[in-house]
């Protein structure tokens, strides 16, 4: 259909990230006559979600490197092996290659990152199994309200074998609306939520708490995944003089919806949109989305510390920038963190053949990492077994060393994070 994006174009990017590489690799050996710890590891490294596993090769080795002389476990040190596996976008497959590694492989402990397609079937897979699971990158409610089967979240009641860290709703609906504040604009939104985990979780959030804070909100309806024409939402959103567009698409689908809001003659002033802004591969390949604007998990900018290697956030950032000449994306500082806790909680554990052991550990986690601490031991969400992650929010505009950089706009929930910038208008 005319206006459609290529979306070849974006999932020949996947290429360029060498992370489907990893698929079915891990370390072997071991130290002495123990046999090696193993962790399972899934993520999207392939589909149209590859670019949240872009950084997971980088990230991978240099944990592997980490763990090269064994982890202490009980005084005695047990040598690691990481098995990695690609989910491939797809919810049946992580379910599937979480099965395999449970059933098959034997890990000790799953770790699993990145939107609730991955992290949700493979959280199932382990909370039926009985085996610990860390996962993130996937907002909070996303993660424990779209599972099966269904919680109640009247009940609020605790995952047995599932834990995660990441941030929340109300934390993404508080820095946009800081954001949106800083340029003069109708408090009409536009919103683009699709029909899956995310999108139904952010469709029902997003419209409540907007609407008590005076915003009018444009809610087509959910929407199927990489559709052909946003012609409807744009429409609507056109006609009601939508100021502000956010969402949470596909990196294609918004490809696909800015394309053909240009071509039908609209512009908004403000676009805030997650999952798809928060790549700068796609922003580039976008070629006309300066000054668009994102929710920022984590960035060079983040006063935090690797457990692990003693890296500071902006140095984990130039040693993926010089090691793969790409520029840094925010799921590399959470996978990162992924292998922080993991370590720490086998040094805890004392028995990692002892799953109820690992467990424990997982729940009794209060750390410092390189996205800022990761902490079971007390409540700090509205659902149990979640650890919430500083947010901010941010704009790409025209950079100095890249194409577009994102400059952090919003940091008053975080003062931490140094602002770098302050929201303007589209032009």
């Amino acid at each position: 259909m005319a206006g459609a994006v290529d979306r070849r174009r974006f999932v020949q990017l996947a290429a360029l990230s060498g992370a489907a590489a990893l698929a079915g690799c891990g370390t072997t050996g071991a130290i002495g006559n123990l046999e090696p710890v193993k962790l399972g590891y899934v993520s999207p490294q392939s589909g149209p979600l590859f670019a949240f596993g872009q950084a997971d090769g980088f990230v991978v080795e240099a944990a592997r490197a980490a763990f090269k002389g064994g982890v202490a476990i009980g005084g005695r040190s047990h040598p690691v092996e990481i098995l990695v596996r690609d989910s491939q976008s797809s919810p049946r497959r992580a379910r599937e290659a979480a099965r395999a590694l449970i059933d098959r492989d034997r890990v000790a402990l799953m770790l699993v990152s990145s939107t609730p397609e991955t992290t949700n079937p493979v959280a199932d897979a382990c909370e039926a199994a009985g085996v610990p699971c860390i996962s993130t990158a996937t907002p909070y409610q996303s993660w424990y309200l779209d599972r099966h089967p269904a919680p109640d979240p009247v009940a609020r009641k605790p995952y047995r074998w599932t834990w995660h860290f990441f941030w929340g709703l109300e934390d993404i609906i508080g820095v946009f609306a800081d954001m949106w504040g800083q340029v003069d604009n109708n408090m009409v939104v536009g919103g683009l939520w699709p029909d899956d985990g995310d999108g139904r979780a952010w469709g029902a959030g997003f419209p409540k708490v907007l609407r008590n804070q005076g915003y009018t909100i444009v809610d087509p309806g959910r929407y199927r995944n990489e559709k052909d024409s946003f012609a409807t939402e744009i429409d609507a959103f056109k006609a009601a003089g939508a100021d502000i567009v956010t969402g949470v698409p596909l990196p294609s689908d918004f490809a696909t919806f800015w394309k053909q809001a240009t071509d039908r003659g609209y512009r908004p002033r403000i676009a805030s949109v997650g999952k798809a802004l928060a790549f700068p591969a796609f922003i580039e390949a976008m070629g006309n989305a300066n000054g668009v604007s994102a929710e920022v998990w984590w960035s060079p900018h983040h006063p935090f510390t690797s457990s692990l290697t003693g890296a500071s956030a902006a140095q984990l950032a130039a040693d993926y920038q010089a090691s793969t000449g790409r520029q840094w994306i925010q799921p590399l500082g959470f996978v990162h963190a992924l292998f922080e806790v993991a370590a720490s909680v086998l040094k805890r554990a004392g028995n990692v053949r002892d799953r109820r052991a690992l467990a424990d550990a997982i729940k009794a986690t209060s750390m410092d990492t390189i996205v800022g601490r990761v902490d079971w031991t007390r409540s700090q969400a509205y659902f149990p077994n979640v650890s919430r992650t500083p947010l901010v929010g941010g704009q790409w505009q025209r950079g100095r060393s890249w194409l577009f950089e994102l400059e952090i706009v919003s940091n008053t929930s975080h003062p931490e994070v140094p602002a770098t910038g302050t929201l303007a208008p589209i032009t």
